[in-house]
């Protein structure tokens, strides 16, 4: 399915961890992944020189080259390294585009507050501006990562963006045995704004709900897939993150709105909020 794949890599942990993730499941199957390195330099913020800027550009190279051939070795995937100068966000878009990739992977460190603004600005932008779909992955493989996602959890709200999830999740799953389970979040009463918490209500709000999940299971009619469905109520973030920890799952697969600007700053929130708190990857669906 991601035959064509960018992953972000810097050496770090996450960077490694992201690369694991992608070579362990397209393993042997044609795909090929260009490993991308950015150097960022803007000469009239720092006082590095083009001496420096070069020695960075080779170090990273070498970094790359080195993980290309074990990886390639290990995984028996075709791995080509890449270093370009630039914002890693803007790099790592400019080189799915130029190379019409299926997939964006890259690690993120899973920190929280105002360390996760701060730090967390290149998979935010890369999120945001991807042509492609984006993996996200915050830590490291425990089964091994071979071949399809055998457990997927999808946040699903009845949306054109979730309805693609949805699809992908499915794609993703390789065989009839594989688990997919479809989450529907009904929000918190006390962000309901002119709502009352009667039973009436809660009980219109659940089957409106069951409607929505009864949708989804229709739509993989004839996939050979069966969905396994929840409602819960409570705040969309922590309830994706907390049922994919209770679940076991191997990926979060969560639709993308293309927000942007202030938007972005107030709607983005949730999906940024699961991949800081997730257990496992978080497939972001363009």
């Amino acid at each position: 399915m991601y035959n064509k794949i960018v992953v972000g890599f810097d050496n770090s942990p996450t960077s490694i961890n992201a690369l694991t993730e992608v070579a362990g499941r397209v393993r042997g199957n044609g795909s090929h992944i260009t490993l991308v390195h950015a150097v960022y330099h803007d000469s009239a913020e720092f006082d590095i020189s083009r001496g420096q800027l070069d020695s960075r550009l080779t170090v990273g190279k070498a970094a790359c080259v080195k993980a290309a051939g074990e990886f390639k070795a290990e995984y028996s995937v075709d791995i080509a390294p890449l270093v370009r100068e630039g914002e890693a966000d803007e790099v790592l878009v400019e080189v799915a585009r130029d190379f019409d990739a299926d997939i964006v992977a890259l690690g993120t460190h899973g920190r929280k507050g105002i360390r996760r603004l701060i730090m967390g600005s290149v998979t935010s932008g890369v999120i945001e501006k991807s042509p492609c779909d984006v993996l996200v992955v915050n830590a490291p493989c425990t089964n091994g990562c071979n071949g399809d996602y055998g457990s997927i959890l999808v946040a699903y709200d009845g949306s054109e963006h979730s309805k693609k999830a949805l699809e992908r999740a499915v794609a993703l799953a390789g065989t009839d045995k594989h688990e997919i389970t479809v989450l529907y979040v009904i929000p918190s009463y006390q962000e309901m704004v002119g709502f009352f918490k009667t039973d009436s209500i809660k009980k219109a709000i659940f089957e409106e709900a069951e409607k929505i999940l009864d949708g989804a299971r229709k739509s993989v009619n004839g996939s050979g897939k069966t969905l396994a469905t929840i409602v819960q109520d409570g705040h969309a973030a922590s309830a994706i993150a907390d049922m994919a920890a209770k679940l076991k799952s191997e990926l979060i697969v969560m639709g993308s709105h293309g927000w942007t600007g202030v938007e972005k700053a107030i709607m983005g929130s949730t999906t940024e909020r699961v991949i800081v708190n997730a257990p496992c990857p978080v497939l972001v669906v363009r």
